[in-house]
């Protein structure tokens, strides 16, 4: 699965940026997608995982409430909805997809099979 993750910008603190995460194989569909990001000197961390269905989703406690994360397997695309940006949410933003972890999304980095490429976002003080 070869997966394509954009939207990616520079953004004032507080503002807002929808990244999507797409593919062209239909079975994308068939997998949890995740979103994890790398900050410069850090080690990648998650973000958030929506299940193949996208009835359930998970976020780490720094983004929730604020991130949303979202599909539309019509469109065999992921969003990630990112408002009140932070400081500390710049980072190379990656998108990745799960078999293992399918149903329920996962949050393990070792469960997912393939990764996008990264797209940058950069919130400015």
């Amino acid at each position: 699965v070869q997966l394509q993750a954009s939207g990616g910008g520079l953004v004032q603190a507080g503002g807002s940026l929808r990244l999507s995460c797409s593919a062209s194989e239909r079975t994308f569909s068939s997998y949890a997608v995740g979103w994890f990001r790398q900050a410069p000197g850090k080690e990648r961390e998650f973000v958030a995982t929506i299940n193949w269905s996208g009835g359930r989703t998970y976020y780490a406690d720094s983004v929730k409430g604020r991130f949303t994360i979202s599909r539309d397997n019509v469109k065999n695309t992921v969003y990630l909805q990112m408002n009140s940006l932070k400081p500390e949410d710049t980072a190379i933003y990656y998108c990745a997809v799960a078999w293992r972890g399918r149903n329920s999304g996962s949050y393990s980095r070792s469960d997912y099979d393939y990764w996008g490429q990264g797209t940058q976002v950069t919130v400015s003080s």
